[in-house]
């Protein structure tokens, strides 16, 4: 029997209203092999993490170009902590300056990819750090 398939959000949280790299980022994703739930447009922190504990998924991929990722990263994995859902892990990417990388990992983001990266890298990156969920 075949191992399942990953189960990724990738999530627009925030007034972002941009989304062409995050339906790039879900359609590679797709073609790479992995189950892709897309929330949309908008989507506050608080859906975005019932959207992943409803839809069982093993990680949360997060899109943001707003400036927001600051607030946006650290809500969105404290609510999955507080939901007891806090082995979801969280990574992202979009317009974050380097010096705010760090941060954001400190308040538990996986990885945070920066524009120019490619879709294989971070297909790669996906396949060598996201496991199925038990």
């Amino acid at each position: 029997m075949s191992e399942r398939k990953l189960r990724i959000l990738v999530a627009k949280p925030g007034l972002d209203g941009h989304d062409r790299g995050a339906k790039i980022i879900a359609r590679s994703f797709r073609d790479a092999g992995f189950e892709v739930i897309y929330t949309g447009l908008r989507q506050t922190p608080e859906q975005i993490v019932n959207t992943a504990i409803q839809e069982d998924v093993d990680a949360v991929s997060l899109s943001i170009l707003s400036g927001a990722h600051n607030t946006l990263f650290p809500k969105i994995i404290d609510l999955l902590r507080e939901k007891d859902a806090g082995d979801i892990p969280v990574f992202g990417g979009g317009i974050i300056p380097e010096d705010d990388i760090p941060g954001l990992k400190a308040a538990g983001a996986r990885e945070i990819f920066t524009p120019g990266t490619s879709t294989e890298t971070v297909n790669d990156w996906v396949r060598d750090n996201i496991h199925p969920r038990a």
